[in-house]
């Protein structure tokens, strides 16, 4: 079974984090989120990887090469970004059989995607509170009878997840017409397959569609939740290393420390002296947590740093961050209500009733910053020493 794996989007929704590095390759735990998806695939079974790239195209293949996890990879260049079935029809030269595609910017369960697979031609489905954000499926018994790319009014909880196995017919056609929304959208080449075929709603049990910052947060309380305790990098003895937390080689714990897993740290980084990490955190590729720092349930992006006395909770820090000493986040708001963020201009709930900041690469603050829930500092912002920000910049 071919995997094409969508990796082109350029994450509008994600921004800041994605203004400057490709959405499918931000971090989730120890790899980029769109090998997540790669990984599923090949644990299910795919004998052959096709990605399709875009905007920083050389950022994903130098990450995957030409074999990753075994079997070979190609790449499939998508010149515009006009949706999924646009997407596809790139890499249609590749296409030799039942075909597989997958949405790079979602975690799917390996047993599920081998589900699909099993069932071809198939789409993965999954039950949501709120399927307005989504397209949806519509089925008699386990039978496919119709799908809707983000319907006004959903009929159905059952929502699309963007994990689909094709016959190798289907890859004719890809040629869709022009959408309301000016996409070629690959629910119209479902249409098409579930008119000529009896399609398969494989239902997961399990599912993430990694969109807005604080999904790329619950990304990586899934994937962390799943680390074994390794030790390899050089840890002090006056360290506390409590439950399941991976320090990589090369990396350095130090004395004073307290790490309660999940937690993952990565090769390069340091953490310490006298610094408290705990949830699920991830210190990526050479970031530093300084001294008497507390990091809660957070991302910290490669190159990232939190300078001494400072907090973050709940937060996703991009690419070389510089907070400086003294920074604080606040992630929790006075009227208890779930924590608002801005997502392509409006506000909107994350459905968090803890929820710290989103800082784009580079971006730097004053030593004693107060940062307010929910708040973004856009790539390359800068923050004054003492000052509150309760408002994006």
């Amino acid at each position: 079974m071919q995997a094409i794996v969508l990796a082109a989007g350029e994450g509008t929704r994600m921004r800041p984090l994605s203004a400057s590095h490709p959405k499918p390759m931000l971090p989730v735990a120890e790899e980029p989120l769109a090998a997540h998806t790669a990984r599923a695939a090949v644990e299910a079974g795919a004998d052959e990887l096709v990605f399709v790239v875009g905007y920083e195209a050389d950022t994903v293949r130098d990450h995957f090469g030409r074999e990753y996890g075994g079997i070979p990879v190609e790449y499939a260049v998508q010149e515009r970004q006009r949706g999924t079935a646009d997407a596809v029809r790139a890499a249609r030269e590749y296409i030799d059989g039942p075909f597989a595609v997958l949405n790079g910017d979602n975690v799917y369960d390996a047993d599920a995607v081998a589900r699909l697979f099993d069932a071809a031609p198939a789409v993965g489905s999954y039950r949501v509170d709120d399927p307005s954000n989504y397209g949806v499926l519509s089925t008699d018994g386990e039978r496919v009878t119709g799908i809707v790319e983000k319907p006004d009014d959903p009929q159905t909880d059952l929502a699309n997840t963007g994990a689909y196995v094709f016959p190798e017919r289907a890859s004719e056609w890809l040629d869709v017409s022009e959408s309301e929304r000016g996409e070629y959208e690959i629910t119209d080449v479902v249409e098409r397959v579930v008119a000529e075929f009896d399609v398969t709603s494989v239902e997961l049990d399990r599912w993430l569609d990694v969109g807005r910052p604080w999904e790329l947060l619950a990304a990586n309380e899934w994937k962390l939740a799943e680390l074994d305790r390794n030790l390899r990098g050089d840890v002090s003895d006056d360290a506390t290393i409590d439950g399941d937390v991976v320090v990589e080689a090369g990396a350095t714990v130090e004395p004073g420390v307290v790490i309660e897993g999940p937690a993952l740290v990565r090769s390069g980084a340091t953490v310490g002296p006298n610094a408290y990490v705990r949830g699920a955190t991830l210190v990526g590729e050479n970031a530093k947590v300084g001294h008497s720092v507390e990091v809660k349930n957070s991302v910290l992006s490669a190159g990232a740093t939190v300078g001494h006395l400072s907090y973050v909770g709940d937060s996703v820090l991009g690419r070389d961050v510089n907070f400086g000493a003294g920074t604080n986040v606040a992630n929790l708001r006075h009227d208890g209500e779930d924590v608002e963020h801005t997502v392509k201009g409006e506000r909107v709930s994350t459905g968090r009733r803890k929820f710290g900041v989103v800082v784009g690469d580079a971006a730097k603050t004053g030593i004693d910053t107060s940062l307010y829930p929910g708040v973004t500092l856009s790539a390359g912002a800068t923050t004054l020493p003492g000052e509150t920000v309760s408002r994006d910049r």
